[in-house]
Formats: C-alpha cells, sequence, structure tokens
C-alpha cells in the first residue's frame, strides 16, 4: 500500500474521507490538503483564465502536482468585474483531486463505481434549497450584462472558439414519456443574455438528452432543460459516464455517495434539480429550430467546427447566495476532463475483461491519453505464459466493450509499460508479424471527431495518422494567448514549466475568415454579435450536428448558378 493511499485509509477511518455533497465544501478540503491554488490578481477570463490553468497539463508537471485554480478577482474584456468566483480543475485536475471527490482512495474508485451501479440510491425531494436563494426570470435575463451575461463564463480555447461556452454541466432533461430523468455533459454556447446554443451527441445511441429530443421533436413540443454548474463531485461524475439510458444518474450518485442526493423542483420547467447546486440554467429547447453552434475547441484535440445544433431558450437562472463558477479544461488531452474519464473508464474496462469475459492473465488496462482522448488506443497488459486465445479474447472483448471505444488495441507482455508509448511501440517493432498479429474489426461506428471526414463507419485496425486532407485547427489557444499566460504563470512563481510541443494552437487549412471573426470577438467580449449573427441563419428540417458548410455551402453555390 501506498503512503498516500494510508493517509487516505487513516482519514476515512476517522470520517474525514468521504464525499462531500456540498461543492464549496470539497473546495474547503481541497484548500486543507494543499490542492488548490488562490489567485487573486485580475485575471481576463477571455484571454488568460484557461490558457493560465492549461500550462500544468502541457507544461511537463507531474500529474499529481496539478491543483486546482480558484480566481477571486475575474474581469472580462469589456472591462467588468464579476462578483462571482471561478474555479477550474477542482474536479479532475488530477486523479487524487478526483478521489477526494469520491471520497476513495485511487485505487479504490472502480470498486466505487461498480457498487453505486449495482446499488443505486434513489434521490429525495425537498421543498427548499440552497440553490434558488437568487432567482433571475423574465426582464432580468434580458438586459444588457444580465443573464448569461453576468456570469464569468471564460472562453476556454481563446483565438479558435466563438464565444464563451459552458463545460462543467450537468444537461437534465427527462424522457417524456417514462419521466425518467437523464444527466450528462454537454456544452452550451453563449448566444445572447437568454440563449444558448447546446450539443448533445447526435449519433446512433448517442446521447440521453438527444434521444429525447427526438421525442419532443415528433410531438412539436418544447423540450425542458435544465444545465447545472457546480454540485457535489459525485454528482458531476456521473455526466460523463455511459450509463443505461433508463438509469437515473442521481440514484447512481446516491450509490457513490452512499446517500440519497437532495432534489428540488425547478422554478420554471418541470426538472428536479440537485438543491445544493452553485447554479442551474433552465430554460426550453426548440423541438424544431437548430441554430449555427461553434467553432469551439473539442476534447478530440480538434476544434469543432459550426454545426447546427439545439437553441435553448434561458426561462430562469437561480443560484446560492454566494456561487461559485466551476468550468473544467478540456480539449487537447492530457486535460480535466480526460482525468474524469480515465480514472473511472480504465478499472470499469478491466472488470468488465476480468469479471465478466473472465478473461485469463489480464493485468492492467490503459488508456491513451496524451493527444488520442482515451477511447481511441487502448493498452492492454497480460500476465507471462497467458494462452493466445485469452489475449485474442481481450483484444476483441475490449474493442466491443463500448462504442467509440478501442478503434486501436495492443496487448503487451508484464515486462512492458503500458503507460509508456515508448515501451509499446518497442514491443509492437520486435514482438509482432503483421501477417499473423493484426486483425480488423470492420463496420465499427465512428469515433468523436469522425465527423471531420467522409466515411460513414470506422473499424479497429493500425492507421495512418498522417495528414491527409485540411483539418480544424488544433483546439489550444492561439500561441499569442498561451504566451501571455505563460508569463503571468512566471509572474505568480509558479512550478518551472517543461515545454512539450504543442502547446498552442494553429489552423491546419479548414477555416473560415467568419469564424476567425467569431473567435476575434470572443476574446474581445463581443460574442453577442456572433450569436445574431448565428440566429439570423437559422432554420428547419435539419438534425442536430448537420455541418453547416454543407447546407451553406449547397445554397451558395446554387446561387452562382
Amino acid at each position: 500500500m501506498t503512503d498516500r493511499s494510508k493517509e487516505f485509509g487513516r482519514a476515512a477511518a476517522q470520517g474525514e474521507m468521504r464525499p462531500r455533497l456540498d461543492f464549496q465544501e470539497h473546495l474547503a478540503q481541497l484548500e486543507r490538503e494543499g490542492l488548490l491554488v488562490r489567485v487573486d490578481r485580475p485575471i481576463n477570463k477571455d484571454t488568460e483564465l484557461h490558457p493560465l490553468v492549461r500550462w500544468q497539463f502541457l507544461g511537463g508537471m507531474p500529474e499529481d502536482e496539478r491543483r486546482a485554480f480558484l480566481f477571486t478577482h475575474v474581469v472580462g474584456s469589456k472591462g467588468w468585474r464579476y462578483d462571482m468566483p471561478v474555479v477550474v480543475g477542482a474536479l479532475a485536475a488530477s486523479p487524487r483531486i478526483y478521489a477526494i471527490g469520491m471520497g476513495k482512495p485511487v485505487e479504490d474508485i472502480g470498486a466505487a463505481w461498480e457498487h453505486a451501479l449495482a446499488h443505486p440510491i434513489a434521490p429525495i425531494s425537498v421543498n427548499e434549497a440552497a440553490c434558488q436563494e437568487i432567482i433571475m426570470t423574465g426582464a432580468e435575463l434580458k438586459r444588457p450584462g444580465g443573464g448569461l451575461a453576468a456570469l464569468p463564463v471564460p472562453v476556454s480555447t481563446p483565438g479558435f472558439d466563438s464565444a464563451p461556452y459552458l463545460t462543467a454541466t450537468l444537461c437534465i432533461t427527462r424522457d417524456p414519456d417514462s419521466r425518467i430523468q437523464n444527466m450528462g455533459t454537454y456544452r452550451a454556447a453563449l448566444k445572447a443574455t437568454d440563449r444558448l446554443g447546446v450539443r448533445m451527441v447526435a449519433r446512433p445511441g448517442g446521447a440521453g438528452g438527444y434521444l429525447h429530443w427526438l421525442k419532443y421533436n415528433e410531438r412539436k413540443e418544447k423540450m425542458p432543460i435544465a444545465i447545472v454548474i457546480g454540485c457535489a463531485p459525485v454528482v458531476c461524475f456521473t455526466g460523463p459516464q455511459k450509463l443505461a439510458i433508463d438509469m437515473d444518474e442521481m440514484a447512481v450518485a446516491g450509490g457513490l455517495a452512499g446517500q440519497p442526493i437532495r432534489m428540488v423542483k425547478a422554478v420554471s420547467v418541470d426538472l428536479d434539480v440537485p438543491a445544493d447546486a452553485e447554479i442551474v440554467i433552465e430554460g426550453l429547447i426548440d423541438p424544431e429550430l437548430l441554430e449555427p453552434e461553434a467553432p469551439f475547441g473539442e476534447s478530440n484535440g480538434y476544434v469543432a467546427l459550426e454545426a447546427f445544433n439545439m437553441k435553448m431558450q434561458v426561462t430562469a437562472i437561480t443560484m446560492k447566495r454566494a456561487p461559485v463558477f466551476v468550468a473544467i479544461i478540456s480539449q487537447v488531452t492530457p486535460s480535466e476532463s480526460s482525468v474524469i474519464k480515465k480514472v473511472a473508464y480504465e478499472p470499469m474496462f478491466l472488470a468488465h475483461l476480468r469479471d465478466r469475459l473472465e478473461v485469463k492473465g489480464i493485468n492492467r488496462v490503459v488508456m491513451h491519453e496524451r493527444l488520442t482522448n482515451l477511447r481511441p488506443v487502448i493498452f492492454l497488459q497480460f500476465a507471462p505464459g497467458t494462452p493466445k486465445t485469452e489475449v485474442w479474447r481481450g483484444l476483441y472483448g475490449t474493442a466491443n466493450f463500448q462504442a467509440g471505444c478501442g478503434k486501436v488495441v495492443i496487448a503487451v507482455s508484464e515486462d512492458i509499460d503500458p503507460a509508456s508509448v515508448d515501451a509499446v511501440l518497442w514491443s509492437l517493432a520486435y514482438r509482432t508479424n503483421p501477417l499473423e498479429d493484426v486483425h480488423i474489426i470492420p463496420f465499427r461506428g465512428n469515433l468523436q471527431g469522425a465527423q471531420y471526414g467522409v466515411r460513414k463507419s470506422d473499424s479497429s485496425l493500425l492507421i495512418d495518422a498522417t495528414l491527409k486532407n485540411p483539418m480544424p485547427p488544433l483546439a489550444l489557444p492561439a500561441r499569442e494567448f498561451m504566451e501571455n499566460a505563460r508569463v503571468i504563470w512566471d509572474e505568480l512563481g509558479l512550478p518551472p514549466l517543461t515545454v512539450n510541443a504543442p502547446w498552442h494552437g494553429y489552423t491546419l487549412g479548414d477555416w473560415s475568415e467568419r469564424w476567425d471573426v467569431f473567435a476575434k470577438r470572443a476574446v474581445t467580449g463581443d460574442w453577442e454579435q456572433s450569436g445574431l449573427e448565428t440566429l439570423a441563419r437559422e432554420r428547419k428540417g435539419l438534425k442536430p450536428e448537420t455541418p453547416v458548410k454543407s447546407v451553406e455551402k449547397t445554397i451558395d453555390d446554387a446561387k452562382k448558378v
């Protein structure tokens, strides 16, 4: 047992290690553990905040040295100072921070998830809630600088993003037939003080919220939605998990917490929301009208280009009297987003292979993180003497466990560290005969980001990953913003950085002047002008995630004829 595990064990025995059901109590715990950095100097949320925190993922820092960052003096490019502090990295800047949110040692996280899935605890209803101490509705949502504009929403990828985006979201919707709620983590772009553009995964077997939208689309009824910003970490952690559509994430969160999660009725829509949340944004999603949304830096490492996505009209914003705004670092991995998945997914895959499929000899599952974003590339480590049949059962079992995972799956022996790409490449070079040791699984579903290509399906295979055609920009802040943030980093006396390329974003051919204008407006605080322009381009008859250029290019070509 490691020293850190012993500390966790002692803390658990003394009752100190437990999941915090109030997010600000979780922040206080991180600060006591020395895992939170307070930044009291003015920081521009549009140009400086995310690039500053991103350096700890790009600067060669050991994983365990990453911290949560709490910004207490947040300003915007328009010169406004926000009353609300912003925290980034407080959910999963490192596995250690994630573990504190779970109230478990890192090595026990997998077992905790297995137990919670098998023994969910239904939430309970309350009549009064901290998340509704302040309520904004009506004219307060529409006034200049009010509504969404009053929230210190950062620009995640300055230089490329079209607007500030909500990232650490829990988007709650309800099946109109079964009445079961679903909760997922989806991006949401600020469009106006009372309007958001929401993107939910629309491919087959996609987001629960999207499947709900299809039903509302058939009914021609607006879909209620509540977007939660900041709540108990065990609740936040359920959002990125691929749970069954008919499983209430709040019950799973209760299983993680060991007690029911408190819920309260939303003030303007027919949904239940976590009573102890920091902020809740309520609204209605149009069942037909879709609006252009993005560009926005995605976790697959590229900037997601404009696509028609859901249009959310905000009906209320509720919050605590003194809330903290929560954001996460996503885009190019490693990131907070990838850590949230990695610490839960790896033990989940291992349990699937070892316990459900009973694959003999499987020791470890490692999902490659840097740049590839975990899901495409997975390494399996086997014990010495494992029969070849068991190795292949493990390879096929991994590739077929979850849609979108296992584009490349590599099995190695126990002497190879699957966390070392160099070691895996050495094993590939000297321990494989491609004629015998490579198999292809055809007709796989596309991974996230497949919309940048033209294929309708994918496969599991070794792939030539060189640049074949123009691609969207690399989803890191542009060089000028990273260089400026590096100066601030050094001025704050933060740990020395070891810079590894790539450390800033750059274009790869698929980029337009319009998106450049959007990005420039985002960092100058003029994103509402972009929202007015995309509103004028809304249209019916499309499915969410329809690429804008596939529709508007056709129209432009027709005009030329």
